[in-house]
């Protein structure tokens, strides 16, 4: 439960790290002021607040995929699947939910003991979603969005309150 929160965590800013790294090889390469990326422009939404947009590259061939580790959502107490989802306007395309199994949780001899819980452990990950721009046949840009997805499960003692 914990490793799998931490790891997710290591791997956004592993992808936040490698894409910086890209954009600043880029820029080194070319010469200053002909960068065709170096350009902010500034936009007023519906509501009245400036957006600031930024042109954003993203190489998929530059990502290494993780090494595999063991996995845990069958050896857990709370075991669980994978629902895995795809969207080619986001960035990650693949995304990965956890789906609990059981409704309690299993106990020493792999039995369900109903006195537990299974209860998924949500966690907030940021999406790019790719927005065609207006005015142009061919452009794009990047919504930077948020989900909470479950990542897991994990087992609870349910809270029970007794009326008088």
């Amino acid at each position: 439960m914990f490793l799998t929160s931490n790891f997710s965590k290591v791997k956004a800013v592993c992808v936040v790290v490698m894409v910086m790294m890209m954009m600043m090889k880029e820029a080194a390469a070319k010469p200053a002021g002909h960068s065709k990326h170096s350009v902010k422009t500034h936009k007023t939404s519906s509501d009245g607040a400036t957006v600031e947009t930024v042109p954003l590259q993203l190489d998929p061939n530059a990502l290494t995929a993780s090494k595999n580790i063991r996995p845990l959502q069958n050896s857990s107490i709370s075991p669980w699947t994978y629902n895995i989802t795809s969207d080619d306007s986001l960035f990650p395309p693949v995304l990965s939910e956890a789906r609990c199994l059981l409704r309690g949780c299993l106990d020493s001899e792999g039995r369900e003991d109903l006195n537990l819980e299974s209860r998924p452990i949500m966690h907030q990950v940021l999406l790019l979603r790719r927005v065609k721009s207006t005015g142009a046949e061919h452009s794009y840009h990047y919504k930077l969005e948020t989900r909470l997805i479950a990542v897991g499960c994990t087992c609870i003692q349910p809270i029970v309150q007794h009326q008088d």
